[in-house]
Parts: C-alpha cells; sequence; structure tokens
C-alpha cells in the first residue's frame, strides 16, 4: 500500500489542463511557423495565431465578433467560419503555414470545423 504525497485532480477541467500542458510541451510557435491556438468554452471558441518566440499575436478571431454573433447558425457553423476569418487575417499578416495547438480538447467537432475552415482559407496546418 504506497503512499503518494502529490495530489491529483479529477474532473474534466483538471484533465483537459493535463493534456494542454503535455501537447504544448511539443507544440511550439515560432516566425516561420506560428502557433494557431483554439480556445472553447461552451457557448464560443476564441482562436489565435501566436508567435511564441516574440510573444506577439499575429492574428484573431473569435465567434464574438458582432456578424458571427448575429447568424443563427449552429455552433460547428460558426467555428468554421471563425477558422475562415482567422485564416484569412493570417494570410493577410504573411503567414502561410501554423502549428495546431487544439488546447487540449479533443479534434473534433467545433475544434475540427476551425481546422478545416482555416485550411480553407488556404493555411497549411
Amino acid at each position: 500500500m504506497g503512499l503518494s504525497t502529490q495530489k491529483t485532480q479529477k474532473g474534466t477541467a483538471p484533465a483537459r489542463k493535463r493534456r494542454h500542458t503535455r501537447v504544448r510541451k511539443k507544440v511550439v510557435g515560432t516566425a516561420v511557423r506560428p502557433r494557431l491556438v483554439v480556445t472553447r468554452s461552451t457557448r464560443h471558441v476564441f482562436v489565435q495565431v501566436i508567435d511564441d518566440a516574440a510573444g506577439h499575436t499575429l492574428a484573431s478571431a473569435s465567434t464574438m465578433e458582432a456578424d458571427l454573433r448575429a447568424s443563427g447558425d449552429d455552433k460547428s457553423a460558426k467555428a468554421k467560419a471563425v477558422g475562415v476569418l482567422v485564416g484569412e487575417r493570417a494570410k493577410a499578416a504573411g503567414v502561410e503555414a501554423v502549428v495546431f495547438d487544439r488546447g487540449g480538447n479533443r479534434y473534433a467537432g467545433r475544434v475540427a470545423a476551425i481546422a478545416d475552415g482555416a485550411r480553407e482559407a488556404g493555411l497549411s496546418l
């Protein structure tokens, strides 16, 4: 019966945070290939293109923007529109390829829709 001194947290939020930390050990954005970060809440998605070397956000988009907020689409359709929007903004900022950081979320549903939209806009993931 081994006693552990490390306290582990249970639940979905701490598990997502552990997954995100594990992913971030390998996924690093550079000036040539920045990181496309997906942050997902229950209602909205937020996407940023970040150069980790300089610590700057090059482009961003979210479902909080007025035109996407007014649309009556479902959450996955809005997520795809956000992917297209951030892809266009990244291309305008001179970014051709990105590293995809899913933020500890499963690559399904809205997260996958964002990636598909960014690919449609011409970004290489």
